[in-house]
């Protein structure tokens, strides 16, 4: 059986301050990085409007639940599936799938710089950049989210009186 890992406050888990600001300007270092990679593989600037938002198809895990859907989310946008990706296709010296790749890479990218980051499973507004939409309430937000998952753990057992 899976333990479920769940920070008891998910503002605690989040990034804040200056660390945001560094994971947006890694997100602008991304997307510009993969244009000007992307502007140098000769591919069509069609193809990259038509393709930019695919990677948001993803959005239909949702479907399925929160728990699948950001597992789904999250493996679609994360850097690591992009870049596995345009490695593989350097190594087989099959270039057809870079600009693909780069694409990818820079949806993933222009998403951290706007703040959608990966996501939690107790929902699409709660990511690793912060909470998604308004900042008011984001802390009673969190609060029943744990007293929810606490609910959902059994009780221990009860101590035997002598």
């Amino acid at each position: 059986m899976a333990t479920r890992v769940f920070p008891a406050d998910l503002q605690s888990s989040q990034a804040a301050g200056p660390v945001l600001s560094i994971l947006r300007l890694e997100g602008l270092a991304a997307a510009a990085l993969s244009a000007v990679f992307y502007a140098r593989t000769g591919a069509s600037w069609w193809l990259f409007a038509a393709l930019w938002l695919a990677p948001d198809l993803s959005l239909l895990g949702y479907l399925a639940g929160p728990n699948w859907g950001a597992r789904i989310y999250n493996a679609i946008h994360a850097y690591i599936t992009p870049a596995t990706l345009a490695v593989s296709a350097l190594l087989l010296h099959s270039f057809a799938p870079v600009p693909f790749a780069l694409i990818w890479i820079n949806h993933i990218g222009v998403d951290r710089m706007l703040g959608y980051g990966l996501k939690f499973q107790e929902g699409f507004a709660w990511t690793h950049l912060g909470k998604l939409g308004s900042r008011s309430g984001a802390a009673t937000e969190a609060n029943q989210a744990a007293r929810r998952f606490a609910a959902a753990e059994p009780a221990p057992p009860a101590k035997r009186q002598s």
